[in-house]
């Protein structure tokens, strides 16, 4: 039986590398770091010098990506979502955070003030879990809160039983 493919979306610094290293090493699945594979590979069209950050070659990446997805077992984990086919995920998870825990974390990381206004604006506003909504079957969207230790450990048990029904329900495939 073929694995199924799991999305982890949110705004930077709610969790998602955390949790999806997590998820990775319980299932045996393979995590898809987005971000390292863009540096590692060069997908890169250029660098936005005012929110220090490099700019996505998403069709160079999404080639990239193609066959390791048909394969099955991954976790992908990006803060945007909106240009992964949707025939790539069976679930899409949306982490989620308070915003002044999101801010303590962003200062953490040393982004400059404009990159944590827009990070924080974008977490204020929804936009990952708009961007899901937009680009996947609402069914398949879940959203995970992750302000505390303890939310990280509901979040694996969730998502634990929502591969349990995955492989009950897709036993015969």
């Amino acid at each position: 039986m073929k694995q199924p493919n799991i999305l982890i979306t949110g705004t930077p610094g709610v969790g998602k590398s955390y949790l999806s290293q997590r998820l990775a090493k319980k299932f045996g699945f393979k995590w898809q770091n987005v971000s390292d594979i863009v540096s590692e590979h060069g997908f890169v069209e250029e660098y936005d010098e005012e929110f220090e950050c490099p700019v996505l070659d998403e069709d160079r990446l999404l080639d990239y990506l193609e066959p390791i997805m048909q394969e099955g077992g991954n976790v992908v984990e990006y803060h945007s979502s909106e240009f992964f086919p949707q025939r790539w995920f069976d679930v899409v998870y949306v982490v989620r955070c308070g915003t002044s825990i999101l801010y303590e974390r962003l200062q953490e990381r040393g982004y400059n003030e404009r990159k944590v206004r827009s990070n924080m604006e974008c977490e204020i506003f929804q936009i990952p879990l708009d961007e899901a909504k937009d680009s996947y079957l609402s069914a398949i969207i879940y959203e995970l809160q992750s302000d505390k230790d303890s939310d990280l450990e509901d979040n694996l048990t969730k998502v634990s039983e929502w591969l349990e029904n995955w492989r009950s329900t897709n036993k015969s495939q």
